[in-house]
């Protein structure tokens, strides 16, 4: 109980200053670097509650030279609201900052969608605006060229449960389908900006992935496997109007899913 009151404590107050620090961050440039330094400031503050509420580690296995400087596109398997802060835990201060890409609904949530939205996060539609996502993917991608930035996406497009993965007819036995569209888009609409792919894999022990079990330290270590994959020109292309590289693009992230499904 003491660890979801300090997550969420953390949450509030990080968003509040957040909102705060905004117009200030429009004049003065020492208010910019602040208002930049804040998702990593909440990061560190939920590993010190991690290490003080829990005796949970988190394991994990990085590629060597990650960088700051360059832009990566980032995936990994979703399964419970506490994979965003292991990721935050495994590459903040590693890569640049992550902007997910988020469902449109959470655009409305008080202070998480604000918050989201200042810091340039592309909110997708998802459902029946194909169209929209890719103008809002687009959008996205021209204000990141701008600087260094790590795209991340969650390639399943929703949370891991056994109802789905069986409603799926999922090929994989710990994973759901991965989606390819909104990553292809990213990588046509970055050019040669984006040359790396870090494909990472979060296993979270038997007991179930679940932010309260999180809260309560029910996990004695959670893995955080990360494998560097090259972004060739083969694997660039129109996604839209293009059918043979649309299913060659298909082909290679069932791949790469294949492989993550072989570390549990």
């Amino acid at each position: 109980m003491l660890g979801l009151l300090l997550y969420t404590l953390n949450l509030l107050i990080s968003f509040t200053l957040v909102l705060i620090i905004l117009p200030f961050s429009l004049m003065l440039p020492p208010a910019k670097r602040l208002l930049l330094a804040m998702p990593r400031a909440w990061t560190q503050v939920n590993r010190l509650i991690l290490q003080l509420t829990t005796k949970t580690q988190l394991n994990l296995q990085l590629p060597e030279g990650l960088s700051t400087k360059k832009y990566y596109l980032v995936t990994a398997n979703h399964q419970t609201w506490t994979d965003i802060i292991v990721l935050f835990n495994t590459f903040s201060g590693r890569i640049p900052l992550l902007k997910f890409f988020l469902k449109q609904q959470l655009r409305w949530v008080p202070l998480v969608g604000q918050t989201c939205w200042i810091y340039g996060f592309p909110f997708l539609y998802r459902k029946g605006s194909t169209q929209r996502d890719i103008a809002s993917t687009r959008k996205a991608c021209e204000r990141f060229k701008k600087d260094p930035g790590s795209l991340m996406i969650f390639a399943e497009g929703t949370r891991f449960t056994p109802q789905k993965h069986k409603t799926q007819r999922s090929p994989y036995k710990h994973l759901l389908k991965p989606k390819a569209g909104g990553m292809a888009i990213a990588l046509e609409c970055m050019g040669d900006k984006i040359n790396t792919l870090l494909d990472t894999t979060i296993i979270y022990p038997e007991v179930k992935p679940t932010f309260w079990n999180f809260c309560r330290g029910k996990y004695q270590k959670i893995s955080v496997i990360v494998r560097e994959i090259p972004l060739t020109k083969e694997l660039r292309g129109d996604y839209e109007k293009d059918l043979n590289y649309r299913k060659q693009f298909q082909q290679f992230l069932n791949q790469v899913w294949a492989q993550k499904d072989e570390h549990f």
